[in-house]
């Protein structure tokens, strides 16, 4: 019934200001004018809540993803103005209990919980020189390098289940190795900002910790380092931290897995098969001839004038894969894997002084937008890689690690892939087993299980394109040129085919995400 009381409730309940949920971003905070609107709209259902003030227009995903999508502004819009700082400023992410680290100007609230994020003010300078400002897309201001690695190296304690505000010695360590990666000389220069801000900062003590941490790393001071990286940047022989680890975990999945093992066919001639590793593995790296004038090249020395570079490369690779010497070299140590690297990049490549055979390189290289080590880290990743090298099986485990150590490492300016693939034949042969030949048609295939070890850590997916392919090579008779060359072309080895689009080819039975 109607009634000037029931009227007044009705217009009480509307919201008083005008608010559209459509226009509203995912995240975004209330403010006095539209708080009741927007408490309408989220007891309506058409709105989360995701903490004091906080709402999402996002009702499908879970609140942690939600807000972690939107760290930055979610921190600004609690503590604007604020500089991230401490462990923040040098991950540049939430901690693992979500912990997002800031210095305000004045004491708030000591922890604001937010789902998948807590965020931690404390006190400290908001107008420091070199600090960034309008960071994120918001008015948060980010420490500079100096201040971020002197703020970090004040003592901490995770409490109430939180972690550390600051890094560990051990944590520290791997940061300031991580950010001298690029810059050999980026250490001593942090070292002269560190000087310049610390009075500022009133940092005097930790100024003098960080020195002391940075004169044990390069090898200046002595004293006790706690990490691998930090002790291998010492020595001189720092290493790439995230190929390390990708190669720890392709060797640890090998070690847990069964080892393939298939045996060398007995009838091969070792010539016919050493020429068709050869002319593949430069023909699927963009030395193209045709198959009948690589004969020539390699059994009758006819080096054509056009093309003397190319043809000596089939050669030189020729030579690796044939001699006695050369067929069944592997490395017993950290030491020999480099001497053996080296020696058969120059072996292969002495045609070509413009790549430095024998040399690792001494610019970064890459495959479209994936760099592989920069080259200050490559001794370092080779020789911290071969500890997980060295507890592999003999035979296929070993073989299928050393390629793609030296694929993903690619020490030299030009060859990598060709040396990757000697040395895990040569790993097989030293085992008795099938060597393997990459044609034309599985090079995409092979391609893409590096990729997929790369990119994702897929390292049973490379295992079995590296067996399926290690199978193929197998079915084949090598007793003679001519009937090797035959069975190749019935096989259609010589076309090119797209990555996993053959099941004779792959032989998987299931898609490129099993791992």
């Amino acid at each position: 019934m109607y009634s000037k009381e029931n009227a007044k409730a009705s217009v009480m309940s509307l919201p008083a200001t005008r608010f559209l949920v459509d226009e509203q971003s995912e995240v975004f905070f209330s403010t006095s004018e539209t708080t009741r609107a927007i408490s309408y709209q989220a007891r309506r259902g058409r709105l989360r809540k995701l903490g004091p003030r906080l709402y999402s227009t996002n009702l499908e995903d879970a609140p942690e993803d939600v807000a972690r999508r939107h760290v930055w502004r979610i921190a600004a819009g609690y503590f604007p103005g604020a500089v991230v700082v401490d462990r923040t400023a040098i991950e540049f992410r939430p901690a693992a209990d979500g912990s997002i680290t800031l210095a305000v100007d004045r004491r708030k609230a000591d922890v604001t919980a937010v789902p998948g994020l807590r965020l931690r003010p404390r006190v400290g300078p908001t107008e420091v020189p070199g600090d960034t400002a309008e960071q994120f897309g918001t008015d948060l201001r980010v420490s500079s390098r100096a201040r971020a690695f002197l703020d970090n190296m004040r003592p901490s304690r995770g409490r109430a289940g939180l972690v550390s505000r600051t890094l560990s010695r051990a944590e520290m360590e791997e940061a300031l190795d991580e950010y001298a990666r690029n810059d050999q000389d980026a250490l001593n220069k942090l070292r002269d900002e560190t000087r310049a801000l610390a009075p500022r900062l009133g940092a005097e003590k930790e100024l003098e910790a960080l020195d002391g941490v940075i004169g044990r790393l390069c090898g200046t001071r002595p004293g006790r380092l706690t990490t691998a990286r930090g002790r291998a940047r010492r020595r001189g022989t720092p290493f790439d931290h995230a190929r390390v680890a990708r190669l720890d975990e392709l060797a640890g999945y090998l070690n847990g897995a069964a080892a393939l093992q298939v045996s060398e066919r007995q009838s091969n001639d070792t010539e016919v098969f050493a020429f068709f590793e050869a002319y593949f593995s430069n023909y699927i790296e963009g030395t193209e001839f045709d198959v009948k004038e690589a004969e020539a090249i390699v059994f009758d020395g006819a080096i054509p004038a056009t093309r003397p570079k190319d043809a000596r490369d089939i050669i030189g690779t020729y030579k690796l894969v044939v001699e006695a010497s050369q067929r069944a070299r592997v490395p017993h140590s950290a030491d020999e894997l480099i001497g053996i690297l080296k020696d058969q990049h120059q072996r292969m490549l002495a045609a070509r002084p413009e790549v430095s055979p024998g040399e690792f390189k001494a610019k970064p290289n890459h495959a479209g937008g994936y760099y592989f080590v920069d080259p200050e880290l490559v001794e370092g990743t080779l020789r911290e890689a071969f500890g997980f090298y060295n507890t592999l099986a003999p035979g296929f485990a070993r073989a299928l690690f050393a390629m793609f150590l030296v694929a993903e490492v690619h020490p030299f300016a030009d060859g990598n892939g060709r040396i990757a693939r000697v040395l895990m034949n040569s790993e097989l042969t030293a085992a008795g087993m099938q060597r393997i030949i990459v044609t034309t048609a599985a090079r995409g295939d092979y391609l893409a299980g590096l990729r997929a070890m790369s990119y994702q850590g897929w390292s049973r997916t490379l295992e079995r394109i590296l067996a399926s392919i290690q199978r193929q090579t197998a079915e084949l008779d090598f007793s003679s040129l001519e009937g090797a060359e035959r069975q190749l072309e019935e096989a259609r080895a010589y076309e090119y085919v797209s990555a996993f689009g053959s099941d004779r080819l792959l032989g998987l039975g299931e898609p490129m995400s099993g791992r």
